[in-house]
């Protein structure tokens, strides 16, 4: 656990009687909003404009998202130990400082290598910074509600989704695509930093309290210290430990899996529609139907996991994801590129909610950052390949659906996968 030296309930904080564990909520809600620019469908919004005005390939604009990716995945293994042993604050500040920047390295960019650099950095501390972060944030404050708080938490990054398309869509119409980046810059810097540096506390033990807002119970008889009614009936998991199970493994290749779809059709979906023949404008209302299927799918997910264990929540994300591609390939009108839009979304909600909490629901909340850092890696050496094989089949063969067609078997691996990730066997032991 983090030092517990130095930290108290903010003074900017208005609601005392309120357990604290939903500031932290609420970070994660801002942060995530903030941090939606940085992933697929609002970075899609600028994919065609941009290939248009600087002459690139949908393939050049990819690398920039699936660099992105891949630095998010593997900074996160440099993450988790420090926010196990330290938490979040420093890291969140840090995260905005470099996002904000990145932001402005776009709006002024002029060669390939610029948006690669620009949008590798920013993805980056959005996925190790800002989302990787949170998940942990939430693993620690809360165990009982964990799954509604990781819920509304995670809404944030898909109410963005929803909101940010249409303005950026707007600014783009009236002065462009550079000022849209800066705009975005200065989100960040204020959602993400500002936030972060004012509200953040490391865990509920540091300020005193137990997690999900528990009691002490008062002293009986004759005892003079007061027992606490909370018991922390999760199995804690070493790092060694959780890595020599199947369990860990499966749960790793498919999630990997299914983030490579996940990250492909994010990106390339706006510009496939607008390939066949769908006016700009329609193009991204189908983003903003696909976001706030994702943000209802996110919190109703939240719930399920509550009942049901994550187990079977994360096999039913993926075959809701199978069953989305199925009717990307499908749609040829509007109206079945809304269908899709809500079907995809439903899948992202899901995979938004359950993918964070399977590493501390089956391993715990203690080690949960320097766990979940582990399986980022491997994540982070499969996942960036989706954006990239979309963008090339397209480029070569003028079309998504053969890509699609392919992310279709992936997502059925991914699902077969999740289905076979049986607790381990600790999974089922209370600590004494």
């Amino acid at each position: 656990m983090g030092s517990a030296e130095g930290q108290s309930i903010p003074r900017a904080w208005p609601f005392k009687g309120v357990y604290y564990g939903w500031a932290i909520v609420l970070v994660g809600l801002i942060s995530g909003f903030a941090s939606s620019c940085m992933f697929g469908p609002v970075l899609a919004v600028f994919v065609k404009p941009i290939g248009d005005e600087l002459g690139w390939s949908r393939a050049d604009i990819a690398v920039a998202f699936s660099a992105g990716t891949a630095i998010g995945s593997f900074s996160s293994a440099g993450v988790g130990p420090l926010v196990d042993r330290h938490g979040t604050r420093l890291i969140f500040v840090v995260a905005g400082l470099l996002m904000a920047a990145a932001m402005v390295l776009i709006a002024v960019m002029t060669e390939p290598w610029q948006f690669w650099v620009g949008v590798g950095i920013g993805r980056g501390g959005a996925t190790a910074g800002v989302l990787f972060s949170n998940a942990v944030n939430m693993a620690r404050w809360f165990i009982r509600m964990r799954a509604r708080a990781q819920a509304i938490a995670s809404s944030g990054l898909r109410l963005g989704q929803v909101v940010l398309p249409i303005l950026i869509y707007a600014v783009m119409e009236a002065a462009g695509w550079r000022l849209a980046f800066l705009l975005l810059g200065i989100l960040i810097l204020v959602g993400v930093a500002c936030t972060g540096a004012v509200y953040l506390r490391s865990h509920p033990e540091a300020l005193g309290l137990l997690p999900d807002g528990d009691v002490a119970a008062k002293p009986s008889g004759g005892d003079s210290v007061p027992r606490p009614v909370f018991r922390d009936v999760e199995a804690q998991w070493s790092l060694r430990e959780a890595t020599r199970t199947r369990t860990f493994w499966l749960l790793v290749v498919g999630v990997a899996g299914i983030f490579l779809v996940n990250g492909a059709v994010n990106l390339h979906a706006v510009a496939h529609f607008q390939d066949r023949g769908m006016p700009a404008g329609l193009a991204v209302t189908i983003v903003m139907i696909f976001a706030v299927s994702t943000v209802v799918a996110a919190l109703g997910w939240g719930f399920v996991v509550e009942r049901v264990h994550v187990r079977w929540a994360a096999t039913g994300t993926a075959l809701t994801f199978l069953i989305a591609l199925g009717s990307l390939v499908q749609a040829d009108s509007y109206p079945a590129a809304v269908l899709f839009g809500i079907l995809f979304g439903a899948a992202s909600g899901g995979l938004t909610t359950v993918e964070r909490l399977l590493i501390p629901n089956y391993f715990g909340r203690f080690s949960a950052g320097v766990i979940g850092g582990v399986k980022e890696v491997v994540v982070g050496c499969i996942s960036p390949f989706g954006p990239i094989i979309a963008g090339l089949v397209r480029d070569a063969t003028g079309s998504y659906i053969p890509a699609f067609v392919g992310f279709g078997g992936v997502a059925l691996f991914a699902m077969v996968a999740m289905a076979l990730a049986s607790p381990p066997r600790q999974f089922a032991q209370l600590r004494p």
